[in-house]
């Protein structure tokens, strides 16, 4: 892997792999992630793809920003991204938050995307019970406005996102990774994503679409993603045993398996980067 920064503003973080030579695939974190969360995925898919792993704005090492966060800020910096390595129509492929933003992308500008595979993710805050609702963004947001700090709500707000087969390891990189939000930029994108409670009709959605979540994800469940693949037409959904919300971390090996064999017989339908990709040398 190595280290790529896209300039402008906010200017955007990226670990990438691959050598260019394979069709582009954009990696999206959820809302307490980082482009870390991808770390056991990127060199299995680079043996066949071009991987670009992103900090968000305003998350890991990407900038912060002015202003208030729109939602759409973030699909605007999906179409820099493709314009940036050249490339006319890419795989996204998000987990949770980074999945709503494939969906959103997908449905402002279906000509720019060649699949979706969405993990452990939901079609907006309206599809989750008020309760649920509630309890996602207070937990996270309360505290913070209270004058806490991301460490303190990291511990907390992981044991309410893993599943019982977690191990030590995958629950300490998941603390990690919200422990280092930034919290002004986080606090944005609490109150984006549940201003914008609902993408639109994700039935109109044209790419083909995969869906993968963990067996025991406490937050999104796999009902939850077959009632969206009907939606889709009967989109092909990936149940994924001893995992909760973070199925790509907390079962790896099955993650690859099912997200490769989909997306290896899909090859065709995007483009490989143009420019700014090809590692040095």
């Amino acid at each position: 892997m190595r280290f790529h920064r896209l300039p402008g503003t906010p200017s955007l973080a990226f670990d990438l792999a691959g050598d260019g030579s394979g069709e582009l695939v954009l990696f999206m974190h959820g809302i307490g992630g980082n482009r870390s969360n991808w770390r056991t995925q990127l060199p299995a898919f680079a043996e066949r793809f071009s991987c670009a792993a992103w900090d968000a704005r305003g998350y890991g090492d990407s900038d912060d920003y002015e202003g208030p966060l729109a939602f759409d800020d973030f699909v605007a910096d999906v179409l820099r991204v493709l314009d940036h390595f050249g490339v006319a129509k890419g795989h996204l492929l998000g987990l949770s938050m980074g999945g709503r933003i494939a969906m959103r992308t997908a449905l402002l500008h279906p000509g720019r995307v060649a699949t979706l595979t969405l993990v452990d993710t939901h079609e907006g805050f309206a599809g989750l019970s008020p309760e649920k609702r509630q309890a996602f963004v207070e937990s996270r947001r309360a505290p913070l406005l209270a004058g806490k700090e991301p460490v303190d709500i990291a511990e907390p707000v992981a044991r309410s996102l893993v599943g019982p087969h977690a191990t030590p390891e995958h629950f300490e990189e998941l603390r990690r990774s919200i422990a280092s939000l930034h919290k002004a930029s986080y606090i944005k994108s609490l109150e984006a994503t549940v201003t914008q409670v609902d993408l639109g009709d994700i039935a109109t959605i044209a790419a083909p679409a995969h869906f993968i979540v963990g067996a025991d994800d406490p937050l999104t469940p796999p009902a939850l993603h077959h009632a969206m693949a009907a939606k889709l037409g009967g989109a092909p959904v990936s149940v994924l045993p001893r995992a909760g919300h973070l199925s790509n971390i907390e079962n790896p090996e099955a993650f690859n398996r099912a997200a490769l064999e989909w997306l290896d017989a899909r090859r065709g339908l995007g483009d490989a980067p143009r420019r700014n990709f090809a590692p040095a040398g």
